[in-house]
């Protein structure tokens, strides 16, 4: 049974549902995409500066799974918090959220930083996650670094902010379809909005040092890995890493870059909704 959602000036944006909640005493930006009730929710963590409407062609492509996300403290409709946090805040954070709009279980699933969020979420919130999706990430500060130019254009929030910049670097930042479709780096600058050069900064510490390898070995829900096979960012082999790290786990591999849920949608949708829709009768 859902509760009702206290809000601050809700909307239906593209057929999803907009409004800001507040938990606790941080008010948060939410979005939900309205499917199917058989099953759980898929709480969605977005990457590093990126808000709610850059996820828009994956959402619309969940064709049966409902999606709840946010907006990062910081990061588009959420305000900036009062201070630094770490991944075990926003994960308490999220489960506040879920457990306020009323549901019990969730799916979960974190793409590149979120993908932290999302590991850090399955491993503090063991009862409230059902099945974990992990895309274009790794197990934090110890991995297999991305290009050394690569991430240093990462280290700030230019790229939202500067859409020539953005423009410039898309190919070589994300790979796979940004670096022959110009017209992508150009729809993309378009859904950023409400990057902030604190609420940047605040996601980059709060990993710092991060690492989920101590804990890995001890994930028990069903989990999807999945991973572009042109990623300058988080290169795949991180993702062999995590799958051979989480013991009931299976690896994908899109054909594109670090943006795959982005510029091919369906496919990725389909991939993740195939996986969520299996008997889940061993993860009792």
């Amino acid at each position: 049974m859902r509760v009702a959602m206290p809000d601050d000036n809700p909307r239906s944006e593209d057929g999803i549902d907009v409004r800001s909640i507040t938990v606790g005493r941080q008010v948060l930006r939410v979005a939900i995409k309205r499917g199917a009730k058989d099953r759980p929710p898929l709480l969605l963590f977005n990457g590093i500066g990126a808000n709610w409407e850059l996820t828009k062609p994956f959402l619309h492509a969940m064709k049966k799974t409902e999606v709840i996300i946010f907006d990062i403290p910081g990061v588009g409709g959420s305000p900036l918090p009062s201070r630094p946090y770490r991944p075990s805040a926003i994960a308490g954070l999220a489960a506040k959220l879920v457990t306020q709009l009323g549901y019990d279980k969730v799916d979960v699933a974190g793409v590149s930083w979120g993908g932290g969020a999302a590991q850090q979420f399955a491993f503090q919130h063991r009862s409230l996650c059902r099945r974990l999706v992990l895309a274009a990430t790794s197990p934090g500060a110890i991995m297999v670094p991305g290009r050394l130019s690569v991430i240093w254009k990462l280290a700030t929030p230019r790229r939202y902010i500067d859409k020539d910049y953005l423009n410039n670097i898309a190919g070589e930042i994300y790979g796979g379809a940004f670096r022959n479709d110009q017209t992508l780096a150009a729809h993309h600058a378009g859904g950023m909005s409400g990057v902030r050069g604190m609420g940047y900064f605040y996601q980059l510490i709060a990993m710092a040092g991060w690492s989920s390898l101590p804990w890995l070995w001890s994930l028990k829900q069903p989990t999807l890995v999945m991973m572009g096979t042109d990623d300058p960012i988080v290169p795949p082999t991180n993702g062999k890493f995590l799958s051979w790290m989480i013991p009931n786990s299976q690896l994908v591999f899109i054909d594109d870059g670090h943006l795959f849920m982005i510029t091919r949608p369906m496919e990725s949708a389909g991939i993740v909704e195939r996986f969520l829709s299996k008997d889940d009768h061993n993860n009792q």
